[in-house]
């Protein structure tokens, strides 16, 4: 009959090891609070990165098209003057070799949707520890956890740049200066 008391100690290490587990997840994934949702906002971020990219990498091509363009009518005002023309044809290098450059937003955009399905996989399956642990219990650890970050004073207030529609706008910048 020493078996039940030599498993009680086993039992109670399982328990404060699934207790862990659950604080664990309920500092991840906060049932019914999607705008606190750890995963849902590495995603948005991940998201605004490539949109940021894409935006940054269409500027840039749109500039060196017309700095092109601008190239080629200098061209055709002076096609005899050699001096000219061999700065034209380094100026066309160098607009070739921006081309080239800006392939890394295709490639980071390739890379960050990695990122993100693997994000979304392993949401899922937090999404089926969530409902196997209770929504509601997990809600109720995740406020006790409160900022796990830990974060105070000035770094508390530092979120890097907001998403778009989130935020001080620049307009409020603006309002407040004048």
């Amino acid at each position: 009959m020493s078996a039940p008391t030599d498993l009680k100690p086993e039992i109670l290490k399982l328990f404060a090891f699934t207790q862990k587990i659950r604080h664990e997840l309920a500092s991840i994934r906060t049932p019914g609070a999607s705008e606190e949702d750890r995963f849902n906002s590495m995603s948005q971020e991940l998201d605004a990165i490539i949109h940021a990219t894409e935006e940054a990498t269409n500027a840039i091509l749109s500039s060196v098209e017309a700095i092109d363009t601008l190239a080629q009518e200098v061209r055709a005002l002076a096609p005899d003057n050699k001096p000219i023309t061999k700065k034209l044809d380094a100026i066309g290098d160098r607009i070739g070799t921006v081309f080239e450059a800006c392939s890394f937003q295709d490639i980071t955009g390739q890379r960050v949707s990695k990122v993100v399905t693997s994000l979304k996989f392993i949401d899922e399956k937090l999404n089926t520890m969530v409902s196997l642990w209770g929504k509601d219990e997990l809600a109720r650890l995740s406020k006790e956890i409160g900022d796990e970050e830990g974060r105070t004073g000035d770094a508390a207030l530092l979120n890097g740049p907001q998403l778009k529609g989130q935020g001080v706008s620049q307009d409020d910048i603006d309002r407040l200066f004048d």
